[in-house]
């Protein structure tokens, strides 16, 4: 059965007239109200509709872009793409931060159930997969940098895995052979596939991996310092180390330094995503650069144009990255 205006209302115990400026962006209702008809909306998986076919007639021009940290140029780099293809189509780019809260996420998002925004772009995510589906089959939504196992939207990444493999082997191609790893702990696919290229570098060069020179954490820059201190603490010290992220990698040389070890001649680090400060840091860190902007300007592009098809485009789109090497591997 289609389900209709008056089952949202009756689920949300609201009116019709309720739903109805709720849907169209109306201020004139309380936030109590809103969120029981966009909770309704979301679990009737309500189809308004101004939806589909005549969604641009209707539309407001603005994608919506949810990012987890306001931390890392990475972000900034990719929206600054996907703002640059947005305004040739005439639309704007509104930016939140969800700081990694599922809940936060799900009340940003809820400016595509009240048509705030035209479609939304998540740039790493805590929704799993079938809240994604859900929201797909009535929004437009993308996913960029950061994909999600089982998620059948539009995504643009680079390839993880090679890149960790890449950054491995160029550490290998120097002569290290004691290589560690600075990894997150949890089902973040970018950082597992990182760490699987790392692995299988190790592999085609006879190197067992050592669950000591492993190391699971999270993204904040304190981590890579724990990191290090364990690191170090060991009798077979690491001769180099891979992060994945150049925040982390960030960390672990300035933990390095303070500990007198040379970054760039007596301990080689490289990081992953080639974020702006890379090459100003000192020393300059070597690092796996994604492609950002390109990333940003495609996203953008392939969403504008699931707006007005009837077949959305849910590909993954899978972009080159490039290993960049400088002070921080003795370049």
């Amino acid at each position: 059965m289609n389900v209709t205006i008056k089952d949202v209302a009756k689920a949300a115990n609201v009116s019709v007239a309720t739903v109805s400026r709720v849907l169209n962006g109306s201020a004139n209702v309380s936030q109590e109200s809103a969120k029981r008809v966009n909770d309704a909306i979301r679990e009737l998986k309500y189809s308004p509709n101004f939806l589909g076919r005549n969604l641009r007639k209707c539309g407001t021009n603005r994608i919506l872009v949810i990012q987890p940290s306001s931390e890392h140029s990475l972000y900034a780099k990719i929206i600054a793409g996907m703002q640059e293809e947005a305004e040739k189509a005439g639309f704007d780019i509104v930016t939140a931060i969800s700081n990694g809260s599922t809940a936060s996420e799900s009340r940003q998002l809820d400016m595509l159930y009240n048509r705030t925004v035209d479609g939304a772009v998540l740039l790493g995510t805590s929704l799993d997969k079938d809240t994604i589906n859900g929201i797909a089959e009535n929004f437009n939504i993308a996913l960029c940098c950061e994909g999600v196992h089982g998620a059948n939207v539009l995504t643009v990444v680079v390839n993880d895995e090679a890149g960790g493999h890449d950054a491995t082997k160029a550490l290998l191609e120097k002569g290290h052979r004691r290589i560690a790893m600075i990894s997150v702990q949890g089902d973040v696919i970018s950082s597992t596939e990182r760490e699987k290229g790392y692995k299988r570098a190790l592999s085609e060069y006879g190197i067992e991996p050592r669950e000591d020179y492993i190391w699971h954490g999270d993204y904040e820059y304190e981590n890579a310092a724990l990191a290090m201190k364990q690191f170090m603490s060991l009798e077979e010290k690491p001769t180099a180390v891979f992060a994945v992220s150049d925040n982390l990698a960030a960390g672990a040389i300035k933990q390095a330094s303070e500990m007198g070890i040379k970054v760039g001649s007596e301990l080689a680090v490289i990081g992953f995503d080639g974020i702006t400060w890379c090459e100003r840091f000192v020393p300059s860190i070597s690092s796996v650069a994604q492609p950002c902007a390109e990333m940003g300007r495609l996203v953008a592009q392939k969403l504008i144009a699931n707006m007005t098809e009837d077949n959305k485009d849910r590909q993954q789109y899978t972009l080159q990255h490039k290993v960049v090497l400088r002070e921080s591997t003795g370049d």
